[in-house]
């Protein structure tokens, strides 16, 4: 199909129109298997750790999962620029598929980590090539409405995979959770997969260089992973000698210089010093992914271990903030003012819930409480969220959406690997192994990842201040057309 037909044929095309219907469901589908994926092993991890002993290096399976999905995410940006985004779908299918095989049957934690990198390997690849696939298939007018479905799509997996992976824990083993899912992933990506046909790469001339983005996205997950690593060992050696902490503190000030000298080019410029407009908006991704998934992490193994709650009730709490996540997207798909100051508003919100979250915790108030503090942490990361998906398709050329889609999921990845590494390393520091369940090392991390919401609001400020409506932004005319 041409782009010229294909742009004549979806310019004024809702997301439900026959023409956008099959793949607006397959897309639908697979997020919804995602969400499936990522409810059912989070309520499972803590008996996983227990099990295999890994209660020390419990945050290191969630970063590992987001510091792997930076690797994906950089070779997918460019390749779906040059390739379309067939081949990522592919590929992210299949190594996800071998990271819940490998974690499913892993006889030692440390597997498991392995399994959770390789899946996230394969879902970095994954979400952008589905960004593409909406950036190049979907009118402007119709993009907020399908990033609100996406979120929406979290809605059956929330209510029912705590539940699910809770009873399977329980009573068939912690390792279906993740075998269970492999067949619920393939056919997601059957559904969509023949949808994508005429989704090609773009010129050769308008894709950029490939090869030097790949190489800072290794060295970026490579300073990553060195830093993480090495700050794990440290909070989980016991009576280090000096020689040991000298070797683990350079190793992970190496990771940290490294992951900085690599990081902006695959970024826009200034994102990293919030320069107004489109890379402040990135920047506001990540930072309140910092305290969102850092708390989110350690939300099921604080109720396990401190208020011997079964894991599927506690996986209920974070069904709590995927309702309100959804609940967030849909508002910001119907706003009718500048959808750049709902990045503002979103990270006010959050600041106040996850505050009034450490209280609660704090005080052991009832669960039900700390449900409804949580739901209004997810409405704000709904609404923020979906609306910087929103914004960077909507300020990137249609050349640059796969690379300003990797850089907006690198800000995501990134952040939550800063929050779930640095709450998994206070968790080693400050948890007593005789007392696993100790309030107060809970209420040092939530407070711990607060201040990140603060500096949310700063980023969030600076992007909604921008003079003009970015630099990569299509001109007036392509107003309601598709991207091709």
């Amino acid at each position: 199909m041409s782009k010229t037909s294909d742009r004549a044929g979806t310019a004024t095309a809702g997301a439900m129109s026959p023409e956008l219907r099959p793949l607006t469901i397959g897309i639908l589908a697979i997020i919804t298997c995602a969400a499936f994926e990522a409810m059912a092993v989070i309520t499972a991890m803590p008996s996983v750790a227990k099990e295999l002993s890994g209660e020390s290096s419990y945050g290191l399976a969630f970063s590992m999962y987001l510091t792997a999905s930076l690797l994906g995410t950089v070779v997918a940006g460019s390749w779906c620029d040059r390739k379309g985004p067939r081949p990522a779908l592919a590929v992210g299918l299949a190594l996800m598929i071998l990271g819940l095989l490998l974690a499913g049957a892993a006889p030692d934690f440390w597997l498991v980590t392995v399994g959770r990198a390789v899946s996230g390997l394969g879902g970095g690849s994954m979400i952008v090539a589905v960004y593409v696939v909406i950036g190049r298939s979907f009118p402007l007018a119709a993009q907020p409405v399908v990033f609100g479905w996406l979120a929406a799509a979290w809605v059956l997996p929330a209510l029912i995979g705590p539940v699910v992976a809770g009873f399977v824990t329980q009573h068939v083993g912690w390792r279906w959770v993740f075998l269970g899912v492999v067949p619920v992933v393939i056919a997601a990506v059957l559904i969509v997969w023949p949808k994508t046909r005429g989704l090609g790469p773009m010129a050769a001339a308008e894709a950029g260089p490939a090869k030097g983005r790949v190489l800072r996205g290794v060295a970026l997950a490579g300073g990553v992973f060195a830093a993480q690593w090495a700050v794990v060992r440290l909070a989980d050696t016991q009576d280090p000698d000096a020689a040991t902490v000298a070797v683990l503190v350079s190793l992970a000030v190496v990771g940290v210089v490294v992951a900085l000298l690599v990081l902006p080019p695959l970024l826009p410029k200034g994102a990293l010093v919030l320069a107004r407009g489109l890379p402040s908006i990135i920047a506001t991704r990540g930072i309140v992914n910092v305290a969102f998934f850092g708390t989110e992490a350690f939300i099921p193994l604080m109720l396990v271990s401190s208020r011997d709650i079964d894991p599927g009730t506690a996986g209920l709490t974070l069904s709590a903030g995927a309702l309100g996540w959804s609940a967030g997207s849909f508002v910001q798909a119907r706003v009718t003012f500048n959808r750049k100051w709902l990045l503002v508003a979103g990270s006010s919100i959050l600041s106040l819930s996850l505050g009034g979250f450490a209280l609660a915790t704090a005080t052991e108030a009832p669960l039900w409480v700390l449900a409804v503090v949580w739901g209004v942490s997810g409405f704000a990361m709904g609404m923020t969220l979906s609306s910087t998906s929103v914004l960077v398709l909507k300020l990137s050329a249609p050349t640059e959406q796969g690379r300003n889609s990797a850089a907006l999921q690198i800000s995501d990845q990134l952040g939550g690997v800063a929050g779930t590494a640095g709450a998994g390393a206070l968790f080693a520091l400050l948890h007593d192994p005789a007392d696993p369940g100790h309030v107060p090392t809970f209420v040092a991390i939530w407070l711990a990842l607060w201040v990140f919401t603060a500096a949310g609001i700063v980023s969030g400020l600076r992007g909604a201040r921008s003079s003009d409506d970015g630099p990569g932004l299509p001109s007036k005319s392509m107003e309601g057309t598709v991207p091709a």
